[in-house]
C-alpha cells in the first residue's frame, strides 16, 4: 500500500515503515502526527483511489523522528555597471517523519 500526500506545497510518495523529509512541522520528536492531505492511495489489491483534490477519509499516521537542516543556499544579486551587489542566503529546517500507517 502506498499514498501520495501533500505537505508544505510538495507532493511525497509514502509507504508504511519509510521515513520522509518534509518542511518544518511544529511538533516535538516522538510526537504522533496525522496528515489529512492525501491525494492518491494505491491499495495492495491494485486498486487506486484518487481524490479531487483529496481522498475523503484518508489519513497518513506518522511519528516525528527529528529535525535536520538543509544545504546552505546563497542568493547573489548584481546590477551591472552600477556597483550594486547583494549577498543573501538561508538554510531551511526540515522534519523527518517515520510513516506508521495509511488509513483509508
Amino acid at each position: 500500500m502506498f499514498a501520495i500526500i501533500q505537505s508544505g506545497g510538495h507532493q511525497v510518495k509514502v509507504v508504511p515503515g519509510s521515513t520522509i523529509t518534509v518542511d518544518r512541522v511544529d511538533a516535538a520528536p516522538g510526537e504522533e502526527v496525522a496528515i489529512d492531505q492525501v491525494l492518491l492511495v494505491g491499495k495492495d489489491s491494485g486498486e487506486i483511489v484518487a481524490g479531487a483534490p483529496f481522498v475523503a477519509g484518508a489519513r497518513v499516521l506518522g511519528v516525528i523522528a527529528g529535525e535536520s537542516r538543509g544545504p546552505k543556499l546563497r542568493v547573489f544579486v548584481k546590477k551591472r555597471r552600477k556597483g550594486m551587489r547583494k549577498l543573501r542566503g538561508h538554510r531551511s529546517t526540515f522534519t523527518q517523519v517515520r510513516i506508521k500507517d495509511i488509513v483509508v
